[in-house]
């Protein structure tokens, strides 16, 4: 969304096939893809952001995605590559937790760019960010950094920090596995709201997690120049 709001064009493809709540989370609930020339055509948010999720072909959003593996990940590889994305300058894949079916089908069938791990600060979550980044690495795939999420919560008479999880891990996270930290997400009962009502677009602060988008945008003017070039 921040992307979006600086001018570029986005689209979002919405990998988590069995829990895909990027449609609600932009106001698209009950919205459908629909087709041209035997293509799909994405959804467009408010926002501008053009988004392809099982969401949007299914007839009811509460309805469950009963799909073995090998299905899922033809529906990922049909999102990408039969959909009519248009002139995008960044298409993001929202993957599910885990080092899964999923996350193998994208990494070898998409061509990714880096990916951006979120993580808790729980010691836990350090070994599943560990898979997560070895795994990156066997598919030679680079990791721009780290986000921890739920992070902390703000008193809303104070504005005093409290860490419900404990205190931060993400430096610590990230330097154990040679990534770069990209920034903290808080507990918001304000946007957590806003998501379940898809009002999302409008409820995010701007210039929430700079390094982030920062990064992307960097990776994104690389690789472009590098094209260039060749």
């Amino acid at each position: 969304m921040e992307l979006a709001r600086r001018g570029a064009k986005v689209g979002v493809l919405d990998a988590d096939i069995t829990g895909p709540s990027i449609p609600r989370m932009l106001g698209l609930s009950g919205a459908r893809a629909t087709g041209l020339d035997d293509m799909l055509v994405p959804v467009t948010s408010k926002g501008g952001i053009r988004v392809m999720s099982a969401n949007l072909v299914l007839e009811s959003e509460t309805e469950p995605v009963l799909w073995r593996g090998p299905v899922v990940a033809n529906a990922i590889k049909q999102f990408y590559s039969e959909t009519i994305w248009g002139d995008i300058d960044y298409l993001l894949v929202d993957m599910p937790p885990g080092t899964s079916d999923v996350a193998l089908t994208v990494f070898q069938s998409l061509p990714i760019e880096g990916v951006v791990i979120v993580s808790s600060p729980q010691d836990l979550v350090q070994m599943v960010v560990g898979k997560a980044v070895n795994m990156a690495s066997l598919m030679h795939v680079p990791v721009f950094g780290l986000v921890e999420n739920m992070a902390y919560i703000e008193c809303p008479h104070c504005g005093e920090r409290i860490e419900p999880y404990g205190p931060s891990r993400l430096a610590e996270t990230a330097e154990a596995f040679g990534v770069s930290p990209l920034g903290q997400l808080p507990i918001n009962p304000t946007l957590a709201a806003a998501c379940d009502e898809g009002t999302i677009e409008d409820a995010l602060p701007e210039g929430l997690l700079p390094n982030a988008v920062q990064t992307i945008i960097q990776v994104s003017e690389l690789v472009d120049t590098s094209l260039d070039g060749e």
